[in-house]
């Protein structure tokens, strides 16, 4: 009796996936997991495909090989694990291949130094954008909503955002997501790693992004902290932030590829939404142990550019090879819409021991503000940036 009932509620799941209008694909259980097969295994080198909504917890085995060929979807109150030292591959369709982790879901994906999680590209020529990369949404506040609203993300179309500042979306340690930034609707890009409000109750620590080409990490507000990041070849910005994200960023390491727009591109607000909070607050995150090498003074980049009124307290900073070190927009005066200068002259905006090697303008005041380099920046020369000889050996790679 209960095998026809369970048998039967899954017929009904998938007749009612097909007759939605939604794009995203309808659940495609063929996995060898614990959790859909009751404990089954599976040691063929054929892969398994994953994909769909899941509304179930889905633990992937060690013994298996995965492949992601469309959009797969956690649900509120499921989690994903993935066993450490495992690769999985993406279809490099550069379209709607991604992994979403959704507001109330959690990841476990639990690598070491020696066994790093992979998410990579099944090309054999794999390229930056060949599919989407990981989205992990949460409980934590935004700027551009009002209230105790959520907002939709840009990829999936998934709510995010809250008031628990320490929600927990589960552990991401040791995982590097490769050749991402693949178009998710012919629209928006995907990021290698995509923050939306998720909180300081999550665990990240040991992460890379490599060859994507879209930004490296970004945040959509949110509190989480992140710890031993590596960006390496993102062709937009390696490190982005906006809707009022407030987590801490230490030891950050940073190489531009030919081809690559800024090192850190932080924004206090979504300028495509608005400054929606009440009452109002900004970005501002703290940004500990930071090195960005680029390719040169002459190529005209800006290694971190500040703006739409985010704030930020910056700490050990090494920036080598750019046009321009740190480049502030914005408006004059305490009530403006773009407040980024007003946070240099009260100290929410500020950078305590930075050396720049390389960098022919250290700072670029564009937000109607008057100040001086030393009202924003101290301590020059005496930033060793962060330790990656140490942290990032083993794990990472194109770092050479």
């Amino acid at each position: 009796m209960k095998n026809n009932l369970l048998l039967g509620l899954a017929i009904f799941g998938m007749l009612f996936n097909s007759c939605t209008s939604d794009d995203t694909a309808d659940i495609i259980i063929n996995d060898n997991s614990v959790t859909n097969n009751n404990g089954g295994g599976n040691n063929s080198t054929e892969a398994i495909l994953l994909s769909g909504t899941y509304i179930e917890d889905l633990t992937l085995d060690a013994n298996n090989t995965y492949k992601i060929d469309g959009a797969l979807i956690m649900t509120s109150g499921t989690t994903l694990t993935i066993p450490a030292g495992m690769v999985i591959e993406a279809v490099a369709s550069g379209s709607d291949v991604y992994i979403a982790i959704s507001n109330g879901a959690q990841l476990i994906a639990n690598g070491n130094a020696s066994n790093p999680i992979i998410l990579t590209s099944d090309s054999a020529a794999p390229q930056a954008g060949d599919w989407g990369g990981l989205i992990i949404l949460g409980d934590a506040p935004i700027n551009s909503v009002t209230g105790n609203a959520t907002a939709t993300s840009e990829i999936a179309s998934l709510p995010y955002g809250g008031t628990d500042i320490t929600d927990n979306s589960g552990i991401l340690r040791y995982v590097r997501v490769q050749y991402s930034g693949g178009s998710a609707d012919g629209q928006s890009e995907n990021n290698g790693f995509s923050f939306y409000g998720v909180g300081n109750g999550t665990t990240v620590e040991y992460i890379q992004v490599f060859e994507g080409k879209d930004d490296g990490i970004e945040f959509f507000g949110g509190t989480v902290n992140v710890d031993y990041v590596s960006v390496v070849n993102a062709q937009d910005d390696s490190i982005d932030w906006t809707e009022g994200y407030s987590g801490i960023i230490t030891n950050a390491h940073v190489i531009h590829g030919a081809s690559h727009d800024k090192g850190i591109e932080a924004d206090g607000y979504n300028t495509d939404i608005g400054n929606n909070s009440s009452p109002i607050f900004w970005s501002k995150p703290t940004v500990t142990n930071l090195t960005i090498i680029g390719n040169g003074s002459e190529t005209g980049n800006e290694a971190i550019r500040l703006r739409a009124g985010t704030q930020g307290i910056f700490s050990n900073i090494l920036i080598e090879g750019f046009a321009e070190g740190f480049d502030l927009d914005g408006d004059a005066g305490s009530d403006s819409s773009n407040p980024t200068g007003t946070g240099v002259l009260n100290g929410d905006l500020s950078v305590t021991d930075v050396t720049f090697t390389d960098v022919t303008l250290q700072v670029k005041n564009d937000t109607g503000e008057t100040f001086t380099d030393s009202d924003l920046l101290s301590g020059i020369g005496n930033a060793a940036g962060t330790d990656f000889a140490t942290w990032g050996t083993g794990w990472t790679v194109g770092n050479n």
